[in-house]
């Protein structure tokens, strides 16, 4: 759910099996995506896997990497990851913000090793938007999840907004 004019694109890998049959973003109830976000500050209530349409009101939109895939990253074939295809939303819809949610998805667009990958914000940049990479949220990943990169995102997302005066996002 990509729109212009917004502050941050979350970029996931592929929906979960779990996801792609609910046709919602981040379903799997173990998953912390809608906590985290509510957690930290990005949305200002706890939104639900069908709430997704609502992000772009709070100047956040969610695609991911291999599109047209489902299940988790190891069992994706080769073929399955569209780095071009990112970019090219990301020239489309400039954002200001891009943050992956996994340092899989970040790896095979910046064509990396996840080893070289810190949490956080990154030196360089991706199609002109400043780029992340966070700890993912989902339930294969707990053992590595880390709130405090969501939070200093959430930071950051906070100083754009007041720079170019648009308000916190309140309850819609």
């Amino acid at each position: 759910m990509l729109d212009k004019g917004l502050t941050l694109v979350l970029v996931g890998t592929a929906p979960s099996r779990i996801s792609a049959r609910a046709r919602a973003y981040y379903a799997n109830p173990g998953n912390r995506f809608w906590r985290t976000l509510h957690e930290v500050g990005l949305t200002p209530t706890q939104l639900t896997p069908h709430d997704y349409a609502r992000l772009p009101r709070f100047g956040i939109g969610l695609t991911d990497v291999a599109k047209r895939h489902a299940g988790v990253d190891a069992a994706l074939p080769g073929d399955a990851w569209a780095p071009d295809e990112l970019r090219a939303k990301l020239r489309e819809y400039r954002p200001q913000l891009v943050a992956f949610t996994s340092k899989r998805g970040a790896a095979e667009v910046l064509g990396v090793s996840t080893g070289q990958l810190p949490y956080g914000r990154q030196s360089g940049t991706l199609e002109e938007a400043e780029l992340w990479v966070l700890p993912s949220t989902s339930p294969l990943g707990q053992t590595y999840f880390q709130l405090a990169p969501w939070q200093a995102l959430a930071a950051r997302v906070a100083a754009l907004r007041v720079e170019v005066g648009t308000p916190a996002p309140s309850g819609a």
